[in-house]
């Protein structure tokens, strides 16, 4: 889809890019364009038409409706967004085998929904990942009945638990929505974790989709260090490590290594190394003595959606969005292939990776770092900044934005439209051009 900039009368000092959709330039130049008759039908049945419709066109239909349509504002659709998702009752307890369509294939997951599951209610989702040799429901029927009826449980299976492929880490992210489209999961409590190679998973999806999850809780495993830049991501996110001293898969100064390098960014995490043996697989398994203590640290961590700062490290496979900002251009840096980073090219080696750091400071003074890259997009919402006030965005130094910034409608819904999301609105974006 079509990406959209807010369109803004505004001073702009430096280098801003800004685009307006194609509806708002026919109706500036004059062009006549039929619109829709919305009167006859309500707003939040047009919001979930135009949300829900797969051909761009019956989704622009649906959007001019809505444009028109006499209860339309920036609050009541906010308002109706994220109220009119209705959950009817669905299955509970273990459900093995659930389909999840990833790049027009079927692939599985393994379900465990507590029996007092009220689609009322909110729940916390954990995802696990398993380890090579194990599937999403050999995994499902270990960790159900240990977390209780406090979370529901999804355990996504991956061929050899190729945690760090690109459709593995796909498979992870359609689990998740796939889950939340059945049932009502609290955004702000979705957390992952994984053991061996469904550690090295939670590690790297972890680090390059951290603003989806409250925590994440790599089991032993650990990553190759060309990667330790990407820990940077995890600032903001809860981390629980977990790895056993006497192991010999997995060896424990891996995660030692990984933990090391944590503190040494500065970035809190909670770490234990436990001394437990199992009678077949030696150190390299997830004691049930250490459940308790990582389910009762599950419970005290939630997402913050809007955190006022915000770091993000991206190769050129990844430039999507990260939470509220987006890297959208960059100079030359390394790019993973499918099997992440089995191609070690020189730039990969030598970390070339682009990296940004943005602020919200108080008076609507947005400070953004940048290394390597040439343009981002920021997308604001009234929680980031006041609209009544002008905004500054200062980018390594140099002011490269400064003036009002006005929600829209339409920029709130074809965001929402691109990231399927409502839990978090933004009716607002800048994209600008990083001056060299």
């Amino acid at each position: 889809m079509l990406q959209f900039v807010l369109f803004v009368g505004l001073l702009a000092v430096g280098s801003l890019s800004v685009g307006v959709d194609a509806w708002a330039q026919d109706t500036q130049s004059g062009s006549a364009i039929a619109q829709p008759d919305a009167s006859s039908q309500s707003l939040a049945t047009l919001l979930e038409q135009y949300l829900t419709v797969d051909d761009r066109e019956g989704a622009e239909t649906s959007l001019q409706a809505i444009l028109v349509h006499p209860e339309v504002s920036v609050e009541r659709v906010s308002e109706v967004l994220r109220e009119s998702r209705i959950y009817e009752a669905a299955p509970v307890g273990m459900l093995p085998g659930q389909p999840v369509r990833v790049r027009g294939k079927t692939l599985s997951y393994g379900l465990f929904v507590p029996p007092a599951y009220d689609p009322k209610v909110a729940f916390p989702l954990v995802v696990c990942l398993h380890g090579a040799g194990f599937t999403g429901d050999s995994y499902l029927e270990r960790w159900a009945t240990r977390l209780g009826e406090s979370h529901i449980l999804a355990c996504p299976t991956s061929m050899a638990g190729t945690w760090w492929t690109r459709i593995s880490e796909e498979l992870v992210l359609a689990t998740i929505k796939t889950v939340r489209a059945r049932y009502r999961i609290d955004p702000d409590r979705i957390y992952l974790t994984g053991m061996s190679n469904g550690g090295i998973g939670a590690w790297i999806i972890g680090m390059h989709h951290a603003p989806r999850f409250a925590a994440v809780a790599p089991m032993a495993s650990g990553i190759d260090d060309v990667l330790f830049p990407f820990l940077e991501n995890l600032r903001y996110t809860s981390l629980y490590v977990i790895h056993g001293a006497k192991d010999q898969i997995m060896p424990v100064w891996l995660s030692r290594n990984m933990t090391n390098e944590l503190a040494r960014i500065g970035i809190a995490f909670t770490y234990r190394e436990h001394e437990w043996s199992h009678p077949h697989a030696g150190g390299h398994f997830f004691p049930r003595q250490e459940l308790p203590a990582l389910v009762e640290w599950f419970e005290h961590q939630r997402r913050d959606p809007y955190p006022r700062r915000v770091t993000v490290v991206r190769d050129a496979s990844h430039l999507t969005d990260f939470g509220w900002v987006r890297i959208d251009a960059t100079d030359r840096i390394a790019m993973f292939s499918e099997q992440l980073i089995d191609q070690h090219g020189d730039l990969i080696k030598r970390k070339v990776y682009a990296k940004l750091t943005v602020e919200v400071k108080d008076g609507n003074h947005i400070e953004v770092s940048t290394e390597r890259v040439r343009r981002y997009t920021l997308f604001l919402n009234d929680t980031l900044i006041d609209f009544s006030g002008p905004v500054t965005v200062a980018t390594n130094g140099r002011t490269s934005f400064h003036g009002p910034v006005t929600p829209r409608v339409e920029t709130l819904l074809r965001d929402v439209r691109r990231r399927q999301d409502v839990d978090r609105l933004f009716p607002a974006q800048l994209t600008i051009d990083v001056l060299p």
